[in-house]
């Protein structure tokens, strides 16, 4: 593959220098590589806010534009096409250039966020994330891939520490804001939750003008192969049902007609899909020689196990904070710190080993085995649970989490050949969010379909107590309407009373305390299950990357190394 820096000759961030040199990492140096990083990271930093911010302020969206049954959607459509577009995001980097994309996705960014704003209902606002989902798709593989063009394997991990950093900052943020966004009427004449979105484009040119200046790289000649659109398009019939149903199917049914048509256009988009790649070669989509590296191979799934445990089990600990704590969603944001302060120093620790000593192997270990041991942990969890040891339980979470993301993600990249760094760093994000979606979905489901069973029960326990029956007796002359609505429920054995707070848990929060306690009882005890469950998941990943093969860290960035990899006729790095 020739290199050419046109254009960027005399460049001090695009030209690479001698390799070899003290303080170059791969041909960049230190300096060269942290200023193209500013530009991945404010880009990375775009997309993990909004993800974050829109998570605590979905209800009021929907509640303002009258589309509360419709809420599901708007993650929905933007997940899908974030998922969708990332595998695509990466061939076309691998084949043109890194940096044109990222400029790209960058403004469909904005330009979906400004849509946004804008929305009139629901269905408006789901068509404009899908728009956003478009540009999201290329902010983090794309951040993956550059690092990995400019920096070696073996000293990549220091970098990426930034990424996990970027990530834990907009995980305390996002919730901040969120909430202060969507309890407000109005800020400046615009109605509160809109600055939700309005708020990525200040972000967003920024990171625009930045990555325009700074992320110049050595480019190399165009690739004269075919884009796979049949293959795209054969991806997206494939794997658009599956997302739909893992996030509709609860409502609908796991077995209703809707999601069995979900399950059938799937299974044929993808078998279709894989007949095109083999077909394709080396201009497919995922070219499938890669799977032929078993480290490859193995890596992916890992990734998407990984996703499926880590996302479905941490997105009920701010739920357990705000339903069964009573926090709020700014208080619940700031209570998570103690994951992201775990999360940071595992990160940091793991990474400055992995630089040190050029072996990866031991972190992926230990980061599903604490992870799993967290997940445990969280499976303890009460209302009386004292906030300090649920604290704990969070940071040894976050401490595996550090241990185990970025680690993964480059072993994969190093697995597959530096001409596929675009591809391997995509399939590392796609199939971890592929995981996290189906994760999310199941244990979603399993906590909903334990609900009822589990707070009725807490309720019948409850009610045999003579200070329950009192705080029933009390709530119906309190001239609380929720108190009223629920004492006379519980007096009338209505479920319907029961189901308001399934379908509505802020109801909880509103209510005597003593009445709300069996209620925060059921649903802490359906979590437990629920935590179990996603602590069995992150074993199975265990014991898959206890069979993991380690393969040598490289010592050259992509850009070195791709003469190397072209001479390898099957593209893949021996094992």
């Amino acid at each position: 593959m020739a290199l050419t820096n046109r254009g960027h000759r005399n460049d001090p961030v695009a030209t690479p220098s001698p390799a070899g040199q003290p303080g170059n990492q791969g041909g960049f140096t230190h300096r060269q590589v942290l200023i193209i990083l500013s530009g991945l990271v404010l880009g990375m930093f775009m997309a993990a806010l909004d993800q974050t911010i829109t998570a605590t302020s979905v209800r009021t969206i929907a509640d303002d534009l009258s589309g509360y049954s419709l809420q599901a959607w708007v993650t929905t459509a933007y997940l899908i096409t974030a998922t969708l577009t990332t595998p695509l995001y990466g061939k076309l980097s691998d084949m043109y250039g890194r940096r044109p994309f990222l400029l790209a996705a960058i403004v469909i960014f904005v330009g979906g966020s400004l849509l946004c704003t804008v929305a009139q209902s629901m269905y408006q606002l789901a068509v404009f994330r899908a728009i956003q989902g478009v540009g999201a798709g290329g902010l983090m593989s794309l951040a993956s891939a550059i690092l990995g063009d400019i920096v070696s394997p073996r000293e990549r991990a220091k970098y990426q520490g930034h990424f996990l950093a970027t990530w834990a900052m907009a995980s305390v943020i996002g919730p901040v804001l969120g909430g202060l966004f969507a309890s407000q009427h109005t800020i400046f004449g615009i109605t509160g939750w809109r600055w939700v979105f309005l708020v990525n484009v200040p972000v967003g040119l920024i990171a625009l003008v930045v990555v325009y200046r700074v992320v110049k790289l050595p480019r190399s000649n165009p690739a004269r192969v075919p884009v796979d659109w049949l293959g795209t398009a054969a991806f997206a019939t494939g794997i658009t049902p599956v997302l739909i149903v893992a996030e509709q199917g609860r409502s609908w049914g796991w077995t209703s007609p809707g999601a069995g048509a979900c399950y059938l256009i799937g299974a044929a988009g993808l078998i279709a899909f894989v007949g095109i790649e083999a077909r394709m070669g080396d201009a497919a989509l995922i070219p499938l020689r890669l799977f032929r590296n078993r480290t490859f191979a193995l890596g992916v799934a890992i990734a998407m196990v990984v996703g499926a445990a880590l996302f479905g089990g941490i997105i009920l600990v701010p739920q357990y904070l705000q339903v069964v704590r009573g926090a709020s969603p700014i208080a619940a944001g700031l209570q998570l710190l103690p994951m992201v302060g775990g999360l940071m120093v595992g990160s940091i620790v793991s990474n400055r080993l992995i630089s040190r000593t050029g072996r990866y192997r031991a972190f992926p270990i230990i980061g599903t085995a604490t992870v799993a041991v967290g997940l445990f942990l969280f499976h303890y969890l009460t209302p009386e649970t004292p906030l300090w040891r649920t604290m704990i339980f969070m940071a040894i979470t976050g401490v595996g989490l550090g241990n185990l993301l970025q680690p993964i993600t480059l072993a994969i990249q190093n697995a597959a050949a530096p001409k596929d760094m675009g591809v391997s760093s995509a399939a590392a994000t796609f199939f971890r969010q592929v995981g996290g979606t189906l994760g999310v979905a199941a244990l979603l489901s399993t906590l909903f379909g334990l609900l009822p069973t589990k707070v009725s029960a807490a309720i019948e326990a409850a009610s045999t107590h003579p200070a329950y029956q009192q705080a029933v007796v009390a709530g119906l002359h309190s001239g609380n309407p929720v108190d009223v609505a629920f004492a006379q429920g519980l007096i009338h054995h209505d479920s319907a009373a029961v189901q308001k707070v399934l379908d509505d848990s802020s109801v909880i929060q509103q209510l005597n305390p003593t009445l709300a306690e069996p209620l925060q009882t059921g649903f802490a005890d359906a979590m437990s299950t629920v935590y179990l469950t996603a602590a069995g998941i992150a074993l199975i990943a265990l014991v898959m990357v206890l069979f993991w093969k380690e393969i040598p860290l490289r010592e050259s960035d992509g850009f070195e190394a791709s003469v190397a990899a072209d001479r390898n006729a099957d593209g893949i790095v021996p094992e």
